[in-house]
């Protein structure tokens, strides 16, 4: 036989390429089948929550005041301290005097000089007033003489009562209580010099007491119109009281975001002392909710959000919600989802919309 021609041996090494390529292709592990995720989701159901929001204050009294000085000076005694209980009409600080005495002196000067000049005055009118009927002095010396007296009159008359304020800024060197109550500030010390109307002290009256909280904005959503708010003493939680609101804060404080609330207690007992420190308690009505774990809140451009699941389809989508409030292990909500919802609750921030899910466990 002659040798295989070139064109046959091309043909030879093309067939053992493509068996070559062909057997490769044999050897190639499969594409893997797409991963389908696990969650666990939660079957919903609407329940009566009624529940109590409680929060932490103290006791005030209703009426306070604070005393200062009505004229500068320097404090010499300030005999009370906080605590001090005082009396109508006791003193409860003294300034340095000196000044003021010396004032007195240098008006009650004036006001003699003020009267001698008036002596004078009268009887030179008196004089020209005789004169001008003997027809022995003019018309205009006599208007004159009456002009003097008249400015007589009125430097004597400017004259007490600069005095009498004198005599007044002597008494405001003593500062006395108005009313009968308790000491629970003090805002300057003996030795300090102290402006006009610059507080003193700040006394507070026992008879009426209040409790105090702060409470913050989204309370007023959850508390019905007028409660009945039970006041209980934190240091002994058997001795209650019950109130109602007087008085709610129209501002937030700057620092703290929440409102100031006090509660009237007219039949406060004796252990509510003031500064005791008191829980308030109050009843929420009941209302249809729905309660998650935490774990299922997921966050859709800023707003709350949860996965529920097809059951049909085993895909998820998202659903806003209106959260109501959060508790310690759960979050209420009070719209977005309904009964029979099922409702993922771990690994919500792996998923997306549409995707297909294999469930791991509900809880029905």
């Amino acid at each position: 036989m002659g040798a295989p021609s070139a064109k046959s041996r091309a043909m030879t090494i093309i067939a053992a390429s493509v068996a070559i390529a062909l057997l490769s292709a044999c050897d190639e592990p499969a594409p893997p089948k797409a991963t389908i995720r696990p969650v666990r989701a939660t079957l919903t159901e609407l329940l009566d929550i009624g529940d109590a929001l409680s929060q932490t204050g103290e006791i005030q009294a209703r009426y306070e005041t604070d005393l200062g000085f009505r004229i500068d000076g320097k404090i010499i005694a300030r005999p009370v301290d906080v605590g001090s209980v005082v009396k109508k009409d006791d003193l409860i600080a003294r300034l340095d005097s000196q000044a003021t005495k010396s004032q007195i002196q240098s008006a009650q000067a004036v006001l003699t000089a003020a009267e001698a000049e008036l002596t004078r005055a009268r009887a030179e009118e008196a004089r020209q007033s005789a004169l001008l009927k003997d027809g022995f002095t003019t018309r205009q010396r006599y208007d004159t003489a009456v002009r003097d007296l008249q400015a007589a009159e009125a430097q004597r008359d400017a004259a007490r009562a600069k005095l009498s304020l004198a005599r007044d800024d002597l008494g405001y060197t003593e500062l006395h209580s108005d009313v009968d109550g308790v000491v629970t500030a003090t805002y300057a010390e003996a030795g300090q010099v102290v402006a006009a109307g610059q507080r003193v002290v700040r006394i507070a009256e026992p008879r009426e007491r209040e409790a105090v909280f702060d409470v913050p904005e989204v309370a007023f959503r959850l508390i019905p119109h007028d409660p009945q708010i039970e006041v209980t003493l934190v240091a002994d939680p058997s001795i209650k009281a019950a109130g109602r609101v007087r008085y709610v804060a129209p501002q937030a404080d700057p620092t703290t975001r929440t409102y100031a609330v006090r509660i009237s207690l007219p039949d406060a007992p004796p252990e509510m002392r003031l500064g005791a420190t008191v829980k308030g308690r109050v009843e929420l009505p009941a209302q249809k909710l729905v309660a998650l774990p935490s774990s299922a809140l997921f966050e859709q451009d800023g707003k709350p959000a949860v996965w529920v699941l097809d059951r049909a389809t085993h895909t998820v989508h998202l659903k806003p919600v209106t959260v109501l409030r959060f508790d310690p292990d759960r979050v209420l909500l009070s719209a977005g989802v309904e009964a029979g919802d099922m409702v993922v609750t771990a690994g919500v921030h792996l998923l997306r919309p549409g995707e297909q899910v294999r469930l791991l466990a509900a809880v029905d």
